[in-house]
């Protein structure tokens, strides 16, 4: 059976485009990038809250290999991770695999057949190979409060933001303080007439060492690529050093952890100055059980009078406010949901996918482990690659995850072709031993060593597995990427 497409990869964002960009290098053309959005770009797509920007220094948050000396700051706004996607689309001729407004519902492998059948909302695909690159962060949560559906001022999403909402005149509140209410809080609370802050787990904030890139040296970039190349190197050591040595080796590193803590606690103390506010603003977990952030202004607001912190547990909406536990009702005219996504219950995997002898992926992996060779394929599921998977997320650029998958896809489809064969499996023993291993460096981490009990941390599984991060630093992940055992595989 001749399919109707060599490959289909679900999701244009980075790490589908990644994917794509590989398989062309592969010689593979034949692509069908379905993306359930009305363009690419993926999260930086999704996302135009106010306030938006990377928290990975843009020099480490591109691909290496496609650079961009037009940042216009360290950590660069939203509007330019979409420009960068839009740019890297056109250079390596990706839009015209793309395919928007394309929900893909379930995917189910045909043993006799030996390919994929993809159901999307507009019929059927069949495929030789299936890449799932939905993201790690793509189901957002909202929240069952009891009565929000009869909350009678308008609620929003971070991730289906109203653009030209205006806070002026308004009482606001905000759901959640992760990450993205880190940025967007300041941003409200500068027009608002009123902002309260429903905190429910405090957040590890450090100081953001930001700052606009003067034209001069995003010239000296464009021509020079190898200092940009330098820049480059040093802003990941940093963060590898961080990532290593403050979360991964915690056993055996423990000072360097404390000390990451003790400047977010400085920043914090420096920046607030209500003692109360600032004890209700300090984690009670370790540095790294849930991901830190970075931002000069989040703490300062916490002392504009229009600014209030709430710790108590939310009872009940009504239409005109929120009752607390403690029995107090906070008037809102918005509601601001920054209430995260739903990364172990339903993004993995985004939609079903049934492999080998009616193997159900989402319900294997939430009945046994989860579980991902090299975090990029699973037994049972033949010609599958799952971008996000389980032990995928090297570092603290998501960039570094995805280049090390390419590496993984250049040399497996390298054995495939030398060999004259179309299907890959990945072994149980292969798959048995990398869970072994993985498991075995977690034992030194921080999610296992230290104190997460209250973290929250979206790191943690149902079964209160650590099973996010991969447990090995960025260079030697790279290296296992290019260099993993062919036999690991069966090939057919």
């Amino acid at each position: 059976m001749r399919p109707d497409h060599d490959v289909v990869i679900v999701g244009a964002g980075f790490g589908g485009m990644g994917a794509a960009i590989e398989l062309k290098r592969l010689g593979i053309d034949d692509i069908a990038v379905l993306e359930r959005e009305d363009d690419l770009g993926g999260t930086w797509h999704v996302n135009h809250y106010p306030g938006l920007a990377v928290d990975i220094a843009s020099v480490t948050y591109c691909y290496s290999f496609e650079p961009n000396p037009y940042w216009s700051r360290l950590f660069a706004p939203g509007v330019e991770l979409k420009r960068y996607a839009e740019h890297v689309a056109d250079k390596y001729d990706l839009k015209r695999h793309m395919e928007f407004g394309t929900v893909v519902r379930t995917a189910q492998w045909d043993e006799a057949e030996q390919v994929w059948r993809v159901t999307t909302g507009n019929g059927v695909r069949t495929c030789r190979y299936l890449v799932t690159a939905t993201g790690f962060l793509s189901q957002p949560h909202t929240p069952d409060f009891p009565g929000i559906d009869s909350f009678a001022g308008a609620i929003i999403h971070t991730t289906a933001w109203e653009d030209g909402h205006e806070f002026a005149g308004e009482r606001a509140a905000i759901i959640g303080t992760g990450a993205t209410a880190v940025q967007l809080i300041p941003e409200i609370a500068e027009s608002a007439d009123e902002l309260t802050v429903f905190q429910r787990t405090p957040i590890w904030v450090v100081p953001k060492l930001d700052f606009a890139i003067p034209s001069g040296v995003q010239k000296i970039f464009a021509r020079v690529p190898f200092t940009q190349r330098i820049a480059r190197t040093v802003n990941t050591s940093l963060l590898e050093a961080l990532m290593v040595f403050g979360v991964l080796h915690f056993k055996q590193a423990k000072p360097g952890n404390r000390l990451a803590a003790l400047i977010a606690k400085a920043q914090l103390r420096a920046q607030v100055r209500d003692r109360a506010t600032r004890r209700s603003l300090t984690p009670s977990y370790d540095f790294g059980c849930k991901r830190p952030t970075f931002s000069n202004a989040y703490f300062r607001t916490f002392n504009e009078p229009n600014v209030s912190l709430r710790t108590s547990s939310i009872e009940r909406v009504e239409p005109d406010g929120i009752v607390t536990a403690d029995g107090e009702k906070i008037l809102v005219d918005t509601l601001v949901l920054a209430t995260g996504f739903n990364l172990w219950d339903v993004n993995f995997p985004a939609f079903q996918i049934v492999g080998r002898d009616g193997k159900d992926l989402g319900k294997w992996w939430r009945e046994n482990r989860f579980q991902a060779y090299e975090g990029i394929t699973i037994p049972s599921f033949p010609n599958l690659l799952s971008l996000n998977s389980p032990y995928s997320y090297s570092g603290l650029s998501y960039f570094t995850t995805i280049e090390g998958q390419m590496k993984h896809m250049r040399r497996l489809f390298g054995e495939l072709r030398r060999r004259g064969r179309t299907t890959f499996e990945v072994t149980e023993e292969a798959n048995d031993a990398f869970l072994a291993e993985v498991t075995d460096n977690l034992q030194s981490s921080v999610f296992y060593n230290g104190n997460c009990a209250s973290s929250r941390s979206y790191y943690f599984n149902q079964h209160g597995e650590a099973a996010l991060l991969r447990p090995n630093s960025t260079l030697s992940t790279l290296r296992r990427m290019e260099r993993f055992p062919l036999d690991a595989y069966r090939y057919s």
